[in-house]
């Protein structure tokens, strides 16, 4: 006899009994997928033939709706093999918000054939059909997929070693899978296949492009269909598509990976490194620059020849081996080290936009979002132990300053602890995940731990941006590292005369320019804020007539810093007015007979539309009450 007890204290002695019978005896088997067997998830078919703690699993949960998700990956494979029986499937995990499935097709497909799947999909769940869980050796595993044609199922299992795997069966589809699944098709109800892409087998542009298939499932078809209208609204948002038709920049074969910024994008750009400067000069730092190649020793020395190699670029100069940057702190330590340095000195705050290259491989690169080129805004800190605290308290209210009011987004911070390809000893490990927990405490933060994904020289505090259609961006970072300082023999004077190791901080708010640009541009649909905007005001003359006084007020806005253009098109001023909007331009002047005599100008806003005639002091006064962050003189005030 057993013994099992249920999540609210239910119990129950029996003979060895399948999760979902002991479920149904509690009358908690409704509407679960799977169960929690002393926290391991199962699937409901399994037999618990041990003393355990037995819960359900449902599609209100995080780990139910995984479950149905990638339950509905094997329901898309099933419905490939029936509708293209020569196709060859590889893999289909779950994702955020969803699942993919890798296939080999027999010939070119395109986006039209997803309305066949989900059809055939939505029959084969209706259907009802169990998903039969057998667990078989290796071997025997190997020999089933041979014998159906399935070479990556293959592959797969030849890298397994001797042991059991299971397979789950619906109707003749057998797929590879750890489970567990729903009991059967009738729970998938909720899906929408949404999109396909190109991925390389595994991941290596060495092996066969594969064609990928995306798709989404839910609890309920109003959890559904509020995601699809978030995804609409992505869609009309994509800094992709935004940045050609706004003229910021273009991509292009002749650089993949390598963004193209047109005059516009380099306002934004500049804007932004402007508001950069003057927000560092006001906190303490100064600004570096480091060069681009630096030779292999100074990479062995700091690591990443060892620990991030297969990220970076390589050259050769005067038969040294050298490579391009993908971090700009090595630099900036050679910067500290030119001099000896007191205590009374630090913290020293180096700052540097700094351009690196990191190799990303083809199928991963996304507009801005993933480049193979940005600048980083970087900087880091050489302090004493007893400072670490409170720069990283300075560090936070930079981040919360520049990302809710300037910008207004909301963000929630994560603890990333050492990762298996780390450098340094236990006990600096130790210590830096302790500084960075207990300043989090200290400070009433929030925030979720990532165990294993710091960096290789140290843990870190990662800011999660989220934008106004609820997506997370990960920008700022703060990584605390004994290991360089150690590495490169840094040191300092201390009070008592003799030399002591500093401690280094590395952090970015914005992350990369260019992908904090493509956040923008997505979360203002492309509308910059005033100032940021690549042009505030359009000059709409009516007719050629009015150019002269036109090109009179755009000199004297000129005069005072505003970014200004003419629109002399030979069309009407409707169509003028039209694509000023498109253009998303802040403010349009629109200037005819009447404003030429009375030296006015007709101002409308691109939000709240037409403001009615104004003189030119008028207009400039409301442009000096437009929000501009170089106004401001911020600064960080510890223990207020």
């Amino acid at each position: 006899m057993f013994k099992y007890r249920g999540p609210e204290g239910q119990t129950l002695e029996s003979e060895a009994l399948k999760a979902g019978d002991i479920l149904s005896r509690w009358k908690l088997d409704k509407g679960a997928v799977a169960a929690f067997v002393d926290g391991e998830e199962k699937d409901l078919d399994v037999v618990i033939d041990h003393d355990a703690e037995v819960k359900p699993i449902t599609p209100e949960t995080e780990e139910g709706i995984e479950i149905v998700r990638h339950s509905t990956a094997h329901l898309l494979a099933e419905a490939v093999m029936n509708l293209y029986p020569a196709a060859k499937v590889a893999i289909g995990p779950t994702i955020k918000d969803g699942f993919y499935y890798d296939i080999e097709f027999p010939e070119t497909v395109s986006e039209e054939i997803l309305p066949a799947l989900e059809k055939e999909m939505r029959r084969i769940a209706k259907r009802s059909i169990p998903l039969r869980r057998e667990r078989v050796g290796v071997a025997d595993a190997i020999k089933l997929f041979r014998e159906r044609n399935d070479p990556y199922k293959v592959e797969i299992l030849e890298g397994v070693g001797d042991e059991t795997v299971n397979l789950y069966w619906q109707d003749d589809y057998v797929d590879l899978c750890r489970g567990p699944h729903v009991p059967n098709t009738r729970f998938l109800k909720h899906f929408k296949l949404l999109s396909m892409a190109g991925a390389y087998w595994r991941g290596d542009e060495h092996n066969i492009m594969l064609t990928r298939i995306y798709g989404t499932a839910f609890n309920t078809q109003e959890e559904l269909d509020a995601y699809i209208t978030r995804m609409e609204e992505a869609r009309r948002r994509d800094h992709r598509k935004l940045g050609k038709e706004l003229d910021l920049f273009s991509l292009h074969n002749e650089g993949v990976g390598f963004p193209f910024f047109h005059p516009k994008g380099m306002v934004v750009m500049n804007k932004l490194m402007s508001f950069w400067r003057r927000l560092h000069f006001l906190n303490g730092y100064t600004e570096a620059r480091t060069p681009q190649i630096l030779n292999r020793d100074l990479w062995l020395r700091s690591g990443h020849w060892d620990h991030y190699r297969e990220n970076m670029y390589f050259t050769t100069i005067d038969d040294i081996p050298h490579a391009i940057k993908p971090m700009n702190c090595p630099g900036g330590i050679i910067i500290y080290k030119t001099s000896k340095h007191s205590y009374r000195e630090l913290p020293i705050r180096m700052g540097e936009l700094g351009v690196v290259h990191r190799h990303e491989l083809s199928g991963a690169l996304h507009g801005l979002m993933r480049v193979r080129c940005f600048t980083q805004d970087d900087a880091h800190h050489f302090c004493t132990p007893e400072q670490i605290k409170d720069e990283v308290k300075l560090i936070m209210k930079l981040n919360d300053y520049v990302y809710t009011h300037v910008f207004g987004f909301k963000y929630h911070v994560e603890l990333s602890t050492r990762p298996e390809n780390s450098m340094g000893s236990d006990e600096l490990w130790e210590i830096a995940e302790n500084a960075l927990s207990e300043t989090l405490a200290e400070t009433g933060t929030p925030y979720v731990l990532n165990p294993g994904d710091g960096a290789f020289y140290g843990p870190k505090i990662d800011f999660h941006l989220e934008d106004c259609i609820g997506r997370t961006w990960q920008c700022g970072t703060i990584q605390l590292d004994f290991t360089m300082p150690e590495k490169f023999d840094m040191t300092y004077v201390g009070a008592d005369g003799r030399e002591h190791r500093p401690v280094m901080l590395h952090r970015t708010i914005l992350g990369s320019i260019e992908r904090f640009m493509g956040i923008l541009i997505e979360n203002y649909a492309g509308a910059f804020p005033y100032w940021l905007a690549p042009v505030q005001v359009k000059l709409l003359a009516v007719s050629d007539d009015h150019l002269p006084y036109a090109r009179e007020v755009a000199e004297k806005l000129q005069n005072l810093n505003v970014r200004v253009e003419i629109d002399r098109r030979d069309e009407k001023l409707g169509r003028k007015i039209r694509d000023a909007q498109m253009e998303k331009v802040p403010y349009m002047l629109v200037i005819g007979d009447k404003e030429v005599e009375a030296r006015t100008v007709a101002v409308r806003d691109r939000a709240k539309g037409d403001l009615g005639s104004m003189d030119f002091a008028a207009f400039t006064g409301l442009l000096a009450e437009q929000y501009d962050p170089e106004k401001e003189n911020f600064r960080v005030r510890l223990g207020q």
